[in-house]
C-alpha cells in the first residue's frame, strides 16, 4: 500500500529537517512552499516574507483554505506512480488535511514538536530570513488563527519531539518512526 507522510508542526519545529532527512533515505518530498516561491517569482517580485504572505493570502482567497492541497494533488499523484512512500512538507490548514485524507486515505500526519522558546531561538538564528522572538510568536498566532493550522497538529497520528539541537537525535527518531510504520529503510523507495 502506498503511504503519504505529511509533516506538520509550528515554525522552527524541524519539519523541513525531518523531510530532508527522509529524502536522504530515498523518499521524495513534495514541498507545498514551492507553490509560493513559483507564484511570487511569476509576479516578478523578490522572495520576501511580505510578498510570500501576499501570494498565500491571494491564493487562498481564490481557491479556499485547501488551495495548496488542491494545487499539489497532481504532483502527489505523479510521485505515487513511482514511489511506495512520499513525504509532504508544508500541509498547514485543516481544510488541506480533510481534502488530502479524502483523496489519500493512507495519509499519515506526523507532528514535529518543539517548545516555543526553542523554536523562536532557532528562527532567530536561521541564515535565511531570520525573525525576532516576538515576530515568531506573532507568526504562531497568525498561523493558528488565520491558517487553521492547529487542527492537523492536534489530530496528528504521531508526534516526534525535537527540543534539542542534536540533529542526529531527530534523525534517529524519524528512523524509529519509519520502523513503527512498517517501513524498512532497505525497502525504500
Amino acid at each position: 500500500m502506498k503511504k503519504i507522510i505529511a509533516i506538520v508542526g509550528m515554525p522552527g519545529a524541524g519539519k523541513t529537517e525531518a523531510a530532508e532527512h527522509l529524502a536522504t533515505k530515498g523518499i521524495p518530498f513534495v514541498r507545498f512552499g514551492e507553490i509560493t516561491d513559483e507564484g511570487v517569482k511569476a509576479l516578478g517580485l523578490p522572495l520576501t516574507q511580505k510578498n510570500e504572505r501576499m501570494f498565500r493570502e491571494k491564493l487562498r482567497q481564490e481557491l479556499g483554505m485547501a488551495a495548496y492541497a488542491l494545487k499539489m494533488k497532481p504532483k502527489i499523484d505523479e510521485f505515487l506512480k513511482d514511489h511506495k512512500v512520499i513525504v509532504l512538507d508544508g500541509l498547514y490548514s485543516w481544510e488541506e488535511y480533510v481534502f488530502l485524507k479524502k483523496e489519500f486515505p493512507s495519509l499519515i500526519l506526523v507532528n514535529i514538536f518543539a517548545e516555543p522558546p526553542i523554536r523562536y531561538e532557532r528562527l532567530s538564528k536561521r541564515s535565511i530570513r531570520p525573525v525576532s522572538h516576538q515576530d515568531a510568536r506573532d507568526r504562531d498566532i497568525l498561523e493558528l488563527e488565520k491558517l487553521n493550522k492547529g487542527g492537523p497538529i492536534a489530530i496528528a497520528d504521531y508526534t516526534v519531539e525535537n527540543n534539542t539541537d542534536n540533529i542526529s537525535e531527530l534523525h534517529n527518531k524519524i528512523d524509529s518512526l519509519l520502523l513503527r510504520l512498517g517501513l524498512r529503510l532497505n525497502d525504500l523507495p
